[in-house]
């Protein structure tokens, strides 16, 4: 499989991401002067726009590119990077892509009020433009979001989580926002419901997958995909599918062995290369790698249907970008 660039899946829409980036920029403008300060700061730490750039390639495939979609670009932005300063409040993250975080610098209660502000600004943009539809599918995003985290935290503190509660909560916590990119591109574009559903579905299949992807670099990448170091997991007691594999496969006493080590509160690194081996020697790298792939192959799918264009090849090229991100 040849190792792609984001620049390569972004080429068809090069022009409309510049436009995008504008538009996105003169939605966090405010009156009060410590947020413009602050989002001058956001603007700074250039992310991977993935949620955008899906926004805007399921727009082109289900007719074309229009007001609404940078409309639709800018909300799901708005949420992700809400959700992104609420989460270094609640894991009490002092690095964000290798910045310090605006927690780390302005406090919590600076960064809680931020995320909030960035939340109000997404239903603001939605009322403003009449975007109910988009306000209809963001709603729906941001509840599955919480029950997802809330589901992992629940499970997480008694560490029994099973391989179909795994993916039901990587569906709410990570997919559902994914699916609505892909969900409100379209409805920009198209009020067909086929081509709608099929991209829906491209979208909850892409962020499954994704989020595998994710939890796998978080054992053998230099990185995860949302900036994690190596192990992060593991210290925060968070059981993902190759662990889930790893200890189905094993003997009760290395179960009840390794689930102890996970338990300990303050893990040294000798715990976490431990626990590491192990999730490696019982090859659940390989088996969620499987995985991940089995949902890229049900997006691909997904859109299989639609006519040849640039933007679909795109669409198909950022499923293989998600394998070969750190590999």
């Amino acid at each position: 499989m040849i190792k792609l660039s984001l620049s390569e899946v972004n080429k068809p829409i090069e022009d409309e991401l510049e436009v995008f980036n504008n538009h996105f920029k003169d939605s966090l403008k405010s009156q009060v002067k410590i947020i413009n300060f602050i989002t001058k700061f956001i603007l700074s730490q250039k992310g991977k726009k993935i949620r955008p750039t899906l926004v805007l390639h399921s727009a082109n495939v289900c007719g074309g590119i229009t007001k609404r979609t940078y409309v639709g670009a800018s909300l799901v932005e708005l949420l992700h990077t809400a959700t992104l300063i609420h989460d270094d409040v609640i894991d009490e993250a002092d690095k964000r892509r290798g910045f310090p975080s605006l927690n780390n610098i302005w406090k919590n209660k600076v960064g809680v009020l931020m995320g909030d502000y960035l939340l109000a600004r997404g239903l603001m943009i939605s009322v403003e433009n009449e975007a109910f539809d988009f306000l209809k599918e963001i709603t729906f995003a941001v509840k599955k979001m919480s029950e997802g985290e809330l589901l992992q935290i629940n499970k997480s503190r008694k560490l029994d989580i099973t391989e179909e509660i795994y993916y039901e909560i990587i569906e709410a916590k990570t997919a559902s926002l994914i699916e609505t990119c892909c969900v409100i591109g379209a409805l920009s574009s198209t009020d067909d419901k086929n081509k709608i559903e099929k991209l829906r579905l491209y979208g909850k299949n892409f962020g499954i997958a994704f989020q595998i992807q994710d939890d796998i670099l978080d054992f053998v990448g230099k990185s995860s995909l949302f900036g994690k170091n190596i192990g992060a997991d593991i210290k925060e007691r968070k059981i993902t599918l190759p662990l889930i594999y790893s200890l189905n496969n094993a003997s009760k006493s290395e179960k009840d062995y390794y689930l102890k080590l996970i338990r300990k509160k303050n893990k040294e690194n000798k715990s976490i290369i431990e626990i590491i081996d192990f999730i490696q020697k019982q090859k659940g790298i390989e088996y969620a790698t499987q995985k991940a792939e089995e949902f890229l192959n049900q997006a691909k799918l997904a859109i299989s249907d639609f006519p040849n264009s640039p933007s679909k090849v795109s669409l198909i090229n950022l499923l293989d970008y998600v394998i070969t991100r750190s590999k």
